[in-house]
């Protein structure tokens, strides 16, 4: 099981973009699941509100691209240990939002996967595995 980040996912739903990493990540979450932390969810939709507004995607799109993102085995983490997040964002210099990933990926054990170098470079100084 990984920790998908949102740059990730936002890769997925829009056909302009195409990533090696994002795909082998897929790959990954289809056969094995993965673990999002609660503001997943809102940053994966704030991407696409932002792109609908820039033209890139419509309405009926984003619906489209929700419904497929719900059907993959992601589930959602509830309970972050917020004080070892602060932490983390500061050790790191993350912003919150970043190191409640690493924090999820360190406490489950779980490879992370992103498109963000700091966070990557993060999770690596931490000893975590980072796909691909």
């Amino acid at each position: 099981m990984i920790v998908v980040d949102a740059s990730v996912a936002v890769t997925w739903v829009y056909d302009d973009e195409s990533d090696a990493r994002a795909d082998a990540a897929l790959r990954e979450v289809i056969e094995g699941g993965g673990l999002v932390p609660q503001h997943w969810h809102l940053e994966v939709r704030n991407a696409l509100l932002i792109g609908e507004r820039r033209g890139r995607i419509t309405p009926d799109e984003i619906r489209e691209r929700l419904s497929g993102l719900d059907e993959l085995s992601l589930r959602t983490d509830a309970d972050p240990d917020l004080g070892e997040a602060l932490e983390l964002a500061r050790l790191h210099n993350l912003s919150f939002y970043d190191a409640i990933y690493l924090e999820l990926a360190r406490r489950r054990q779980a490879a992370l996967t992103t498109l963000d170098g700091r966070l990557s470079r993060a999770a690596l100084a931490e000893g975590l595995q980072t796909l691909p």
